[in-house]
């Protein structure tokens, strides 16, 4: 089975080395596993709630994105995109805002903390604190449970919110799953080898310290901030301690362990702190050359980084928009050519059979969705030009012509003379696309 795995990306800063070695190498190198379906966004929205910098969101955005395409990530594997790219993510937000308790959110961390501060200060409790700081975990739910990821990479300051994220999911699925779990709940993945790298003074690696080191700044850049790294007075020729040198830690990161017993050995023989920092300039060049010419050839670049951040969104929305129109008929959302509630009494008008809905969509094209007979979507039709192109494929579609289906991953798709016209949700395993698949036999089989 394919886990689904969703890590999001503050975008408020520059990406430095910590950030390299703790997060993104180890993403990186995660999603290239054949069993693993990685989603990994910028989180723009998030950003704004704790930056009102537009420069600096922008300028952020634009550093994330190329710092992990130029480090390998390879989008045709991972999906990668904007958060605010999805416009389905702060409408599934209000959904789920709608049935989170407000106790819930009062027991967020970040949230308790600033009433805390303020309390500590003598101001009002809520001084300062801004809807967004304070539905933040709604906005983080929405983010994992539209793609209903089973997995979710975080530190420990984030478990909470992958915690309240089952918590609100689980509670739509009880008011509105009527025996279907719309959301599968997500499990906190707590990375507990991620190196964390000593700074330039021996603390964590921060830009709240400044102390870090570039990631793609010049070579001259890279070797000035090494050449800043604190080390102890020995002198050449008196042998070091590796093991409390920070700049040894630094070296370990990055090493083949043939390389590092070689550093290890010198320094206890009493390389002197000057060739040593040389040693870790070369060593960290020597991995970030290439990556590093990527990097500014992206940024010289930005509509290619745009064109593929736009790729990615679409990608993403391919699973968003059908499973977002599900949600919405769920809660009672719906077209009033469904099932409706008449007065007081709530006749209910049931459709007997499946039905092809046409409508119009925001770019003028014409499309169609088959629901069966509870109202659940089999199929979202591709755009059509016209709307009668659009009828004269549904039409074959319910005229009995033998189905042309091809699963593709966890969906499936119709073809009528060599190409797509339509194609079904996503779902959460094999099993489920195929009860789809029997449901979609039976309601296009001629009624008697």
């Amino acid at each position: 089975m394919t886990t689904r795995i969703l890590t999001g990306i503050t975008t408020t800063g520059t990406p430095h080395l910590g950030n390299y070695a703790g997060a993104i190498r180890p993403a990186i190198v995660a999603s290239r596993a054949s069993d693993v379906d990685s989603f990994y966004f910028l989180a723009d929205y998030h950003a704004l709630i704790k930056c009102d910098d537009p420069a600096r969101i922008q300028r952020s955005r634009l550093e994330i994105a190329a710092t992990w395409l130029a480090c390998g990530l390879d989008t045709d594997k991972a999906t990668f995109y904007r958060q605010s790219d999805i416009p389905e993510i702060p409408e599934l937000t209000w959904l789920l805002t709608c049935v989170s308790a407000k106790g819930l959110l009062n027991r967020a961390h970040a949230y308790k903390a600033s009433v805390d501060k303020n309390l500590e200060s003598g101001e009002d409790p809520d001084a300062g604190v801004t809807m967004g700081l304070y539905s933040y975990p709604v906005l983080m739910a929405a983010d994992i449970l539209m793609f209903n990821a089973h997995k979710v990479p975080v530190g420990r300051d984030q478990i909470q919110h992958v915690e309240m994220a089952r918590d609100i999911g689980q509670r739509f699925n009880h008011l509105f799953g009527a025996g279907r779990e719309f959301f599968t709940l997500p499990e906190a993945v707590i990375e507990e080898e991620v190196a964390t790298l000593p700074g330039l003074d021996g603390r964590k690696m921060s830009k709240s310290y400044d102390n870090t080191i570039p990631l793609f700044g010049s070579a001259k850049q890279l070797k000035d901030a090494i050449a800043r790294i604190v080390t102890d007075s020995r002198a050449p020729g008196e042998p070091k301690d590796p093991d409390n040198s920070h700049l040894f830690t630094l070296y370990q990161a990055f090493a083949t362990p043939a390389q590092l017993a070689e550093f290890r050995a010198e320094l206890l023989a009493g390389l002197a702190w000057g060739e040593a920092k040389q040693r870790l300039f070369q060593l960290l060049d020597s991995e970030l050359g290439e990556a590093r010419e990527r990097y500014h050839a992206l940024i010289e670049r930005p509509s290619d980084l745009e064109d593929i951040l736009l790729a990615g969104a679409a990608k993403a929305r391919k699973i968003a928009s059908p499973f977002l129109n599900e949600l919405r008929e769920a809660v009672g959302l719906r077209s009033f050519r469904t099932n409706v509630q008449v007065g007081g009494e709530a006749k209910k008008k049931a459709a007997k059979s499946a039905r092809f809905v046409s409508f119009r969509d925001e770019d003028g094209s014409f499309r169609f969705r088959l629901l069966d007979a509870d109202g659940e979507q089999l199929l979202l039709s591709r755009s059509f030009a016209d709307g009668k192109a659009a009828g004269q494929v549904s039409k074959r579609l319910q005229g009995g012509d033998e189905l042309d289906l091809r699963v593709e991953g966890d969906a499936f798709g119709i073809w009528l003379d060599d190409e797509q016209v339509a194609t079904s949700p996503s779902f959460a395993d094999d099993a489920a696309r195929e009860t789809a698949i029997q449901r979609l036999y039976a309601a296009l089989a001629p009624q008697e």
